[in-house]
């Protein structure tokens, strides 16, 4: 365990084989209120700049959209996967390494077609990183990484911190990590919220990217600076009216139970509370009133 976030490795049964499923890692995800054609060049270009950072041995199999079957991601895979990205109308990529273990390398991808979505949609992507990458790189490269994603990005929100990463949508997976994730509020359970996003803000985390009209409706980075005071806390302009805000040179899981409640997280919460997304369907395991408790981790 390191010192600043806990090691979780949790394992699944497949017949008499065991497989890790649930693990510690580094999200760094981007929501966009955009359509799929409209932001598909830039989310490809931004795949690339992830494909260059981590290797190419990072992403082997791919999820097929229509059939739900692991396929090996070789030249012919990701042909495929481009032409359906410049094709389709909406898009759903799921890349790894493994199609059956988590292992902290993975892209996700939901381009929405708006119009076919009541409510508030948005498109939304996410890179993974073992926290292995981020001890032998060090933070400011992840963090530069996070910036170079960033950079080609339409993003009207996003964030990169420390995750419990593994597939939310398998029956069981939330239930298994409900007490640790109350313990360790600076661990996020990544989980796309990509129908009713919008312009939020979802949650606080190490790197926080902010875009109109949020940061507009705070004075822009000037008045998002007057109202941040915590050592290590800094404001960081960026182009096109946005910020990235980051709390501290390492990415903290903080810890309740040793009184470790990562007060600079909870002053960015209640900067941003108004603006909080604040609508998640239950997990597997977790009651309403769980829910609500851990959505307002940092403000409570």
């Amino acid at each position: 365990m390191s010192e600043r976030y806990p090691r979780v490795r949790i394992d699944k049964s497949l017949g008499e084989k065991r497989y890790p499923c649930i693990r510690d890692s580094v999200s760094i995800t981007f929501y966009m209120k955009r359509s799929h054609q409209e932001v598909v060049h830039q989310v490809m270009r931004a795949l690339e700049v992830y494909r260059r950072a981590v290797g190419p041995q990072a992403l082997l199999w791919y999820c097929d959209q229509y059939t739900t079957d692991w396929e090996e991601l070789d030249d012919r895979g990701w042909a495929h996967i481009r032409r359906q990205l410049l094709e389709d109308l909406a898009a759903h990529h799921w890349l790894r390494e493994s199609p059956s273990e988590t292992t902290g390398y993975e892209f996700v991808y939901e381009g929405l077609l708006l119009k076919a979505y009541e409510g508030d949609p948005a498109s939304a992507v996410s890179f993974f990183l073992p926290t292995e990458y981020l001890e032998e790189h060090g933070p400011g490269r992840v963090r530069e990484l996070a910036l170079e994603l960033a950079a080609e990005l339409p993003f009207d929100s996003g964030h990169a911190g420390l995750c419990f990463h593994g597939p939310t949508i398998m029956l069981g997976v939330t239930e298994r990590i409900r007490d640790l994730c109350f313990r360790y509020p600076g661990m996020d359970i990544a989980d796309l919220h990509c129908t009713s996003m919008g312009t939020r803000v979802d949650g606080v985390h190490w790197l926080n990217f902010l875009g109109q009209p949020v940061l507009g409706e705070l004075g822009g980075v000037t008045g998002l600076r007057a109202r941040l005071h915590s050592p290590g806390t800094t404001v960081q302009e960026f182009d096109g009216g946005r910020a990235l805000v980051t709390l501290g040179t390492w990415p903290e899981a903080g810890d309740t139970e040793q009184g470790h409640t990562l007060p600079a997280y909870r002053e960015l919460a209640h900067v941003l509370e108004p603006w909080l997304y604040m609508q998640r369907a239950c997990w597997g395991g977790f009651s309403e009133e769980d829910m609500r408790r851990w959505e307002r981790r940092f403000l409570d």
